[in-house]
């Protein structure tokens, strides 16, 4: 198999975002501990750019305002697919932008709908990614490939493992 373009790196990384939804936020607290927490992605077309509802005076907001360096983690397990984007995140008060990225489900966290006073947004723009591909999508198949490499003392075909630079 021929070796990925960083172009086709970068769109792998897209669909593999596109594909999770569901992340965990990481950030570091002010004595240096670090803390993650799920986070629904707000925008499919990752660009670059990751967008995450929040409440203004949570501490995520404080702890990005401290220290906006974050990493943001996705499993896709349907897939057996996995991405780490590392960047930097800012709180963006936006209301049109709240607008575009709205949807109805956010209405179980912001019962108050775009009008939540504390209502914000988290921008994460990512530096890097590195994702691991399963070679298999079926998760049975994947297991006995883990259960043999064990028996076998070899190595298991684990997919495709790349770091991107965004």
């Amino acid at each position: 198999m021929a070796e990925k373009t960083e172009q086709e790196k970068r769109e792998t990384v897209k669909e593999l975002v596109k594909n999770a939804r569901i992340s965990m936020l990481t950030t570091m607290t002010a004595d240096g501990k670090h803390v993650s927490r799920p986070m629904a992605l707000q925008d499919v077309e990752f660009d670059g750019d990751l967008w995450f509802f929040a409440y203004s005076d949570s501490d995520v907001i404080a702890q990005i305002g401290a220290n906006p360096q974050v990493n943001v983690s996705f499993s896709d397990e349907k897939q057996n697919n996995w991405i780490s984007i590392s960047g930097a995140a800012e709180r963006v008060d936006d209301r049109a932008k709240a607008e575009e990225l709205w949807s109805a489900p956010l209405k179980a966290w912001f019962p108050d709908g775009l009008d939540t006073p504390t209502l914000t947004l988290i921008k994460v723009h990512a530096d890097t990614a590195e994702y691991w591909e399963s070679a298999h999508s079926s998760r049975v198949v994947t297991l006995i490939g883990y259960a043999k490499a064990a028996v076998t003392g070899k190595t298991p075909d684990a997919g495709e493992n790349e770091t991107v630079r965004l």
